[in-house]
């Protein structure tokens, strides 16, 4: 059992978020006793959040839940600069135009997560372009850079294992752990926020901004990081084959979510249940106890509880409607995805090595190839053997689409525009 006696750090303690806290005591006693400002930083790189962004957005869930206030903010300014850590080389510069296109496709995440508004405990969400776009260099230098030591930057992981590597690290990166500090320090004087939480590779920098906050203000500051997570097989959460696994639904379709959950490692159904849906934990030590063939039945609760948080309970219950049929039933599910393909490239004869291609399931004619030769490919249910086939009218079911499958899990249909 956990050791806290708030109901903040309790419930991320036994849901698995906390890798490390500074001054656990203390922090423990400042949630039991009254409400607690929390930030996490979310850089605008892309136009929507992936799965690896699910574990941070879910405490800032579990910390409005537990009574206290969460601050999702933006990195409308930082992400001009990129943040070093993690990462083998410079980040390409994105416009302006870019970082606020990007910016308006994140924000409609995180009203699935937290409740916003101008309550005690609404969560409020912030962008840092707000204070960091109107610094003044020199005055920034004078009040802010003074706290910092070269040295100590030199020895953080972000910079070191770019170094050791030989690797060139430009100075507009470097100045992107001064620039989360003072992120920090702003976001306390304006909210009164005195957490920040992020990934186990944000320590040092985190702990940059506790150290600043007490220079400059002689603020007490707290940090808190959860594990990094990867699969039990060791692969990094949220990347498959097909690429990132994105939030958005006009990125990922509700469907091809629910499936990427239902493929989870036994291994790792109880620990993503615990992190990534808010079913109760009792409910969740029973699913977890599930044995043999049972266990399928915890990873398609997985999926549909994971699937309704971030595309809605309807969506999830229709994908999960879906993949029994096509799964179990054996039956034709017309929400499958669906490819539009020319009527008259099916007239001339569609290769089928190509249309396999074009319907994303694999990613060349040659990975099509292997596939035929392991029986991995289907058309109409019917494996491919002859990797010269070609797709025609004739091919089409009733429902007038193809069906193409990818093993047994991943279908899409082709459909005659």
């Amino acid at each position: 059992m956990s050791q806290f006696k708030s109901d903040f750090l309790r419930v991320l303690s036994e849901r698995g978020f906390i890798h490390q806290v500074s001054e656990p005591d203390q922090l423990d006693a400042l949630a039991a006793a009254q409400r607690v400002t929390a930030y996490i930083g979310f850089d605008c790189t892309a136009p929507s959040l992936h799965v690896g962004s699910l574990l941070p957005i879910m405490m800032l869930h579990w910390m409005q839940q537990t009574g206290h206030r969460p601050i999702a903010l933006m990195g409308g300014g930082t992400t001009r600069v990129g943040d070093p850590s993690g990462k083998d080389e410079s980040r390409r510069i994105l416009t302006d135009e870019l970082i606020n296109e990007n910016l308006r496709g994140i924000r409609t995440i995180f009203s699935k997560f937290l409740t916003f508004g101008d309550g005690p405990g609404d969560a409020i969400m912030a962008n840092n372009a707000d204070w960091l776009n109107t610094l003044n260099y020199i005055d920034f230098l004078r009040d802010v850079g003074k706290h910092f030591s070269i040295n100590r930057m030199l020895s953080f992981d972000s910079v070191k294992l770019r170094l050791d590597r030989q690797q060139e690290l430009s100075f507009l990166e470097f100045n992107y752990m001064i620039l989360q500090a003072y992120d920090f320090v702003e976001l306390h004087k304006r909210t009164g926020c005195v957490l920040q939480m992020g990934g186990s590779d944000q320590w040092g920098n985190i702990i940059n901004g506790i150290d600043l906050g007490r220079r400059m203000m002689n603020a007490q500051l707290f940090a808190l990081t959860s594990p990094l997570i990867t699969t039990s097989s060791g692969a990094k959460m949220g990347k498959t084959a097909a690429g990132a696994v994105w939030l958005n639904p006009d990125m990922v379709s509700p469907y091809d979510y629910w499936q990427y959950w239902r493929n989870t490692e036994d291994n790792d159904v109880g620990r993503f249940l615990k992190l990534f849906t808010v079913l109760p934990l009792d409910e969740i030590a029973r699913l977890t106890a599930l044995q043999g063939q049972e266990i399928n039945e915890a990873k398609k609760t997985l999926a549909t509880e994971a699937t309704a948080l971030v595309h809605g309970r309807e969506a999830a219950e229709q994908a999960a409607g879906t993949a029994r049929r096509t799964f179990e039933e054996g039956a034709l599910a017309e929400d499958l995805p669906t490819i539009d393909i020319k009527s008259d490239e099916l007239a001339q004869g569609l290769g089928v090595l190509t249309a396999f291609v074009q319907a994303g399931l694999v990613a060349s004619t040659s990975e099509a190839r292997r596939q035929i030769k392991g029986g991995g490919l289907k058309v109409n249910d019917e494996t491919v053997t002859d990797e010269k086939m070609t797709l025609n009218a004739g091919n089409l079911t009733p429902q007038a689409v193809i069906k193409l499958s990818l093993g047994r899990k991943k279908h899409v249909l082709l459909k005659p525009a």
